[in-house]
């Protein structure tokens, strides 16, 4: 299997999904601590908005994906904090809207929008050397701020109450973090798709809730867990002709079950 490694379009691969695995699961241990996990499905399909108005008005689908996926996730923000809406149904707004914006645009659309089945499945093998480049800036930028706010992102994640009582920025790290969950996906859906980037947020770091009871040890564990996994799913995808993404979420998967099956029988023996 080292012979794929003789290939460049596979060694972008691997060293991309080393990347997006490890901002994901940062991200992911902070919307899993929040309870936001369907913040991510709501931001990647607020992004089909931006990919059908994108083709529709002839601009870069990406960039307009951008722009969807940052204003719903302060949108989120902006809904729960001043208008006092939960967040899972200011997630149902966003969510619901940019779907139909995005059906709507892409009807509109002249012919056929190429786009629709890597929004979907991605591709992990079309990775090149700009996206590495923008990936490892992103990873830089986003573990850089977390370790340099991580006492205040621990405590907005777990009670944001508390936070304001200790006179936190509260609304900064907020908004801050959710940005960083909308430009993560925007920088990843074409690549990996739906499926994948849902998985690596979240299985990640609910297998290493099952060992871990520090935030700061989960973080490290489901990044390990992320990376491993998408590692063994690149290889065994492409050994298998099958597509490397379906492979890793199959693996993520199984190590979470596995993990819980151990935590389970632990709990019997020692009961």
């Amino acid at each position: 299997m080292m012979e794929y490694l003789d290939y460049t379009f596979f060694r972008y691969a691997l060293a991309g999904v080393v990347l997006i695995s490890i901002s994901a699961a940062v991200v992911g241990s902070y919307i899993i601590t929040r309870r936001l996990v369907a913040i991510a499905g709501g931001i990647t399909h607020a992004c089909f908005g931006g990919l059908g108005l994108g083709y529709f008005l002839g601009f870069n689908p990406a960039a307009m994906a951008a722009v969807f996926a940052v204003a719903s996730s302060a949108g989120v923000e902006w809904m729960a904090q001043r208008m006092r809406l939960r967040e899972d149904s200011a997630i149902a707004v966003v969510w619901s809207l940019g779907m139909a914006v995005g059906v709507l645009f892409v009807f509109l659309t002249p012919g056929y929008v190429p786009e629709l089945n890597s929004f979907l499945f991605g591709n992990i093998l079309t990775i090149n050397e700009t996206d590495i480049y923008v990936f490892a800036a992103f990873t830089l930028v986003l573990c850089t701020f977390f370790a340099w706010r991580f006492k205040q992102i621990v405590a907005v994640a777990f009670d944001r109450d508390f936070a304001r009582v200790q006179k936190l920025p509260v609304r900064f790290v907020s908004y801050a973090m959710t940005v960083f969950v909308a430009v993560c996906i925007v920088l990843t859906i074409r690549l990996v798709g739906v499926m994948l980037l849902m998985s690596v947020m979240s299985l990640p770091m609910m297998t290493a809730e099952v060992f871990c009871r520090r935030f700061s040890s989960m973080v490290f564990v489901s990044a390990g867990v992320a990376v491993a996994a998408g590692v063994a799913g690149l290889f065994a995808g492409a050994a298998a002709d099958v597509p490397c993404s379906a492979m890793i979420v199959l693996i993520l998967a199984f190590v979470f079950v596995a993990a819980k099956a151990v935590e389970y029988f632990r709990a019997r023996s020692a009961s």
